[in-house]
Formats: C-alpha cells, structure tokens, sequence
C-alpha cells in the first residue's frame, strides 16, 4: 500500500506537523509512505524519506525537493514530458490547526476525489471551533464545562469566577492557553490569547480534576485505544506537548474502574458517531465526581495518537479500505432541455 502522509500547512501548528510525520517514518513498518510537504505558502513538494528530518525544513532544504501539484485523482510531478502520477491509494492528513483541521484539505481531497483519512468537511466545523464543539457535544447528549466567550471588540470584563482557563476558539497544541489565578494576570492573559484568534474561550479552571484521552476510528468496527491519564501537571503548556507528539511507542492504560473505562467511551462513541467517519480522532476529558466532560476534539492529534493503539498501522490500512466515496451526481440537463422545449428552442 502507498500511503501518502500529507504535512505541514500554514499554521501556528506547522511544526508539530513536521514533528508528527517525522514520527510515522518509524510507526509504518509494512506501508510505503509517501510524503507530501505544505509549504507555508502552500505549494506541495514530494519529500524523499531519507530527507525527513527537522533540518529539511528548517534550512529551507525542501525546496529543492520536486514540486507537486494537485489535479482530479491525485498529484503529479509536472514537466516537459508531461504530468506523471505520485501514486497513493489513500492521503492520511496530518496537518495540525488551519488547513488541515479546518475542513480546506477536506474539501480540497473531496472535490478531486481522493481517498483520504481526515475529518470531513462537517466534522472539521465542529470540531475546530471549540465554541461549536461545545454545541455539538450537547447535541449529542455529551457534558462540557461551563464557559463564557469573549471577542476581541468586547470589554475585557468577564463574570465567570477565578481560577480560569483562558483559549483561543480556533487553536491547539495549548498555544496562547493561559491560567489566570488573579485578576492583576487577566489583561496580560487575553492579550496573549487575541494574538492568535479574535474569539476566546473562558472556562473555570478546577485543581484536581482528572484528564483522560480516549482515541480511536471506526471501521468495520469500533476500533477504540487505551484509555490514557496524561501528564499529571497542573497545565501542559506547547513545549511539553510540542515533545509529546513525537512518541512513537505505547503507554500504560489508565488505572480506573470497567465503569469509568464505559462512560468515556461511551461519550467517545457519542461524538464520533458518522460525523467523523473516515477519521481518527482523540477527545480528551474531564472527570469529576464521577461525571465525565468533553474537554475538546482532537480532529488530527499529535503523531495520530498513534501510541494509545496496539497495532496502529493495521488500523490505518483497514480504515483506508474502507472509506466511502462522495456519491456522483448525474447531470443530464433534463430541466434546461425542458425550458428549451417549451420555447419552442433546439
């Protein structure tokens, strides 16, 4: 199988996505990988796997790779003896943040009818916008915290009680997340989180709480993950998240009863459900009081989340086998012609 590993993008994220398809280099053992690079100014390039190391990236290097372009059914390598096809029976994105996580790579692979592994169009709308995630969660029966949101015209004043949690509505990796335990820290807080969106979130941040991250897909089946307690930090700030998405071996599932293990996944199932067919996600969750929260989606996590599976690439090539086409639409004109006809036209 050729699968084509497609990163990078322009994103506060593009680096965490460079991280993440370094770390595929090593979790496919069997699968041939074809890697495509979303240069910051998104141009494609064709990325050779001895090439696949930070410094490629870093020092501009990639630009010298062969350049792509993207047409009906795939890319291609364009000069004078024509086009010739970057062959891949599935694309896998794994851009992190804008363009990948916000339905533009979707529609792009949907509209020239590539198979891809991703989040579609629907579900990248609601799951990229934390404000939407927390309609949608409700939707589908699914508790998230209480939250206010705030714009960057508002007044900076906000009712909901100290400690909070302050984040930018369309961002991950925990970049421009801050804590704010005294209101002297507020103003400081929100000028960081309006650097990146013009919508933030604000929540109550409670010490103490657990967090647990429940991944998986659905193929033929459900295929769900361990179930994972982080780090137990008060707040993984991008540094310690930016090292995390480069693991690429498995961790100890988290110590919790069979009835925690069903709520969790229950609630996983719940938001899963068809919206994110075609895809691998994570949700990462609040419990407390035996109450469990959705906490956010992670449309495409650090690495695919790829160290929660016991066989991660045998999951990928079977939901890559199985992922539906857009159904064609016959057009044949029927009602113009029948316009014509009364007429009196050819």
């Amino acid at each position: 199988m050729n699968l084509g590993i497609l990163f990078g993008g322009s994103s506060f994220e593009h680096e965490i996505s460079i991280v993440s398809s370094i770390t595929m280099q090593k979790v496919f053992k069997k699968t041939n990988l074809v890697n495509i690079f979303v240069s910051s100014d998104r141009e494609f390039y064709l990325i050779d796997k001895k090439d696949m190391k930070s410094s490629t990236f870093s020092s501009g290097a990639y630009k010298k790779c062969k350049k792509l372009q993207l047409q009906k059914g795939g890319f291609v390598i364009t000069g004078m003896m024509g086009a010739k096809p970057v062959v891949t029976d599935a694309i896998l994105n794994l851009i992190h943040g804008r363009d990948g996580e916000d339905g533009k790579m979707a529609a792009l692979m949907e509209f020239n009818g590539i198979p891809y592994i991703s989040p579609r169009l629907e579900a990248c709308a609601m799951s990229y916008n934390k404000l939407y995630t927390k309609f949608f969660a409700g939707s589908v029966g699914v508790k998230t915290l209480p939250y206010e949101i705030l714009t960057i015209n508002d007044e900076r004043k906000i009712t909901t009680p100290l400690p909070v949690i302050i984040k930018p509505s369309r961002l991950g990796s925990s970049i421009g997340v801050s804590i704010v335990k005294d209101i002297s820290e507020l103003d400081y807080a929100l000028d960081v989180a309006f650097e990146f969106d013009t919508d933030i979130l604000i929540e109550p941040f409670m010490e103490g709480i657990k967090e647990y991250n429940q991944a998986g897909s659905f193929t033929d089946d459900w295929e769900l993950s361990i179930i994972e307690e982080p780090h137990k930090e008060e707040f993984l700030d991008f540094e310690k998240k930016y090292m995390d998405f480069s693991r690429d071996g498995t961790v100890t599932s988290a110590d919790i009863s069979p009835e925690l293990v069903n709520k969790i996944q229950d609630s996983f199932k719940q938001i899963y459900g068809t919206l994110f067919r075609g895809s691998i996600i994570r949700c990462d969750f609040f419990v407390q009081n035996g109450e469990v929260y959705l906490n956010e989606i992670n449309p495409i996590p650090g690495s695919m989340a790829n160290y929660l599976f016991d066989n991660f690439e045998d999951m990928v090539v079977n939901l890559s086998s199985l992922l539906q086409k857009e159904p064609k639409i016959k057009i044949d004109y029927a009602y113009i012609h029948s316009i014509q006809s009364a007429k009196g036209k050819a």
